[in-house]
């Protein structure tokens, strides 16, 4: 097969909105700039209550690792990343043990540029500058190789990352590598933003992400369930993020039925 990816080096562009910083601004942080945050006041607008759905995105990646570290997995790869900040795998992780590490990978140089600082004082979690649709330039860059063991079960975290991929650049082949690649124990996480569930709202929120350095690529619920492959799922399998595994008398953040996903191990 001929790998017609374009994983050309993406340029610092602070003119237009990016993924990650809207993803920064939508949880409240402070790692954004204007041009993300008046995009972000336009899509509140038109969909009241999605910043919910990004608070839930995050419940949903807590959750997820939480159920990980009980069962022994300590190593975290996590692609397309964005800022590592409220509540990110790292800073889940070490509520829970010492033993840990977590490579971020990002491909946007500015997230980059501001998450290392953030990252500066944590031994255990470091953030390479990579495209994930290059499977081998992550798993070879410095990072990975000095701080996981890919030959010992790894937790690989696609959280809300593959609708930034498009069809073209075959979404189905890049996660397959990179499932190849994982040891037996290992598990893989996937969340995605769907029109199976309320089709309207997520073709609003793709036609306003059109603006943006990260367009939007809609998938229905078959095509983010075949993206596990064949890894056995964790119950409840392929949801709404808010049906996965909830806390406990905790209600959803998200009003509107945007994001799918799930975790399978190998």
């Amino acid at each position: 097969m001929v790998d017609t990816r374009d994983t050309a080096v993406r340029e610092m562009d602070i003119s237009r909105p990016a993924a990650a910083r809207m993803y920064d601004a939508f949880l409240g942080g402070c790692h954004n700039f204007g041009v993300e945050r008046a995009i972000v006041e336009r899509i509140e607008t038109a969909l009241p209550g999605i910043a919910g759905t990004y608070v839930e995105s995050r419940a949903f990646l807590r959750r997820a690792v939480e159920y990980l570290l009980a069962r022994g997995v300590r190593q975290f790869l996590d692609l397309g990343s964005g800022i590592p900040t409220i509540g990110h795998v790292h800073e889940v992780a070490r509520r829970r043990t010492r033993h840990f590490r977590v490579v971020y990978v990002d491909n946007e140089p500015l997230t980059v540029a501001h998450s290392k600082p953030l990252l500066a004082a944590n031994l255990n979690a470091g953030i390479t500058n990579a495209d994930i649709r290059d499977p081998q330039a992550v798993l070879e860059s410095s990072e990975v190789r000095n701080m996981l063991r890919m030959d010992e079960p790894v937790g690989l975290l696609m959280s809300s990352v593959l609708h930034f991929i498009p069809d073209s650049d075959g979404p189905a082949d890049l996660v397959a590598e990179y499932r190849d690649r994982l040891a037996p124990g290992s598990h893989l996480l996937i969340s995605h933003v769907t029109d199976h569930h309320d089709p309207v709202a997520a073709r609003t929120l793709a036609d306003l992400y059109a603006e943006t350095s990260d367009p939007l690529h809609l998938r229905d619920a078959e095509r983010i369930e075949s993206f596990f492959g064949d890894f056995t799922r964790v119950p409840p399998g392929t949801t709404y993020l808010a049906e996965w595994r909830p806390d406990p008398g905790t209600p959803s953040a998200a009003s509107l039925r945007l994001l799918r996903g799930g975790l399978a191990r190998k």
